[in-house]
């Protein structure tokens, strides 16, 4: 392993052995030793201070990062960055980079509820993509900012076009319609009803759903008659 930067060894120093060994896991798809082991909270605090510091724009053009932390706190800065134009810009240069599931599930950066319109153009691009995590950062996106008073059915349509074989794009898609449900029955259950969506995301979709406490005991039953 390469000599730690002055950063890392700052990372390392907030390590919890316990948390990484649970953490890692959680993340099958990324290496053990890429994990440092940082409780989120802890990474948050760190990222806090260090986005007040000289060398945060030096630690966001070093790309790829080393460790998983790099990335979440990459993230971290990334989502509070107020300037909108700035901020899209280095979601755009990042999203290249993400290679798991918990750093692209960040909360949207608070910059995007107020440049919606903006940012669906973009959503749509991200969803087009061929990549993973790009495509599931798009549905994430489509998912918390789209389902509310910014709702159309169209969106809907969006995200049941998405054909992969990827387990984490379609684990996003299942998860989109499970809060569909829960946000505006009417419009998606007839995707479950017509059986728009494919098998694994169908099934999915339902047991998601099942398990939230958003849907009524009603629409449970009746989604149970689906499976």
């Amino acid at each position: 392993m390469a000599e730690l930067t002055e950063l890392q060894k700052q990372l390392f120093e907030l390590q919890d052995i316990k948390y990484r060994d649970f953490h890692s896991k959680l993340m099958p798809e990324t290496a053990k030793e890429k994990i440092i082991g940082i409780r989120t909270p802890v990474l948050r605090n760190f990222a806090k201070v260090f986005a007040g510091t000289p060398e945060l724009e030096d630690f966001l053009q070093q790309l790829p990062h080393q460790f998983y932390e790099e990335n979440n706190l990459h993230m971290m800065l990334i989502t509070g960055i107020k300037d909108y134009p700035k901020c899209m810009e280095e979601v755009q240069r990042f999203l290249p980079y993400i290679d798991n599931w918990a750093t692209c599930d960040f909360p949207e950066p608070k910059c995007f509820r107020k440049n919606k319109k903006a940012v669906l153009e973009e959503v749509r691009k991200w969803i087009a993509s061929t990549e993973t995590y790009t495509i599931r950062y798009g549905i994430g996106m489509l998912m918390r900012l789209f389902l509310d008073e910014d709702f159309s059915p169209e969106y809907l349509e969006m995200a049941a076009g998405v054909q992969s074989q990827e387990y984490y794009v379609n684990m996003m898609i299942a998860w989109y319609f499970a809060t569909a449900l829960a946000k505006q029955w009417d419009a998606a259950v007839p995707y479950i009803e017509q059986h728009r969506l494919s098998d694994w995301v169908h099934k999915k979709t339902i047991q998601k759903a099942v398990e939230s406490y958003r849907i009524t005991s009603e629409q449970k039953e009746y989604l149970k008659g689906y499976r």
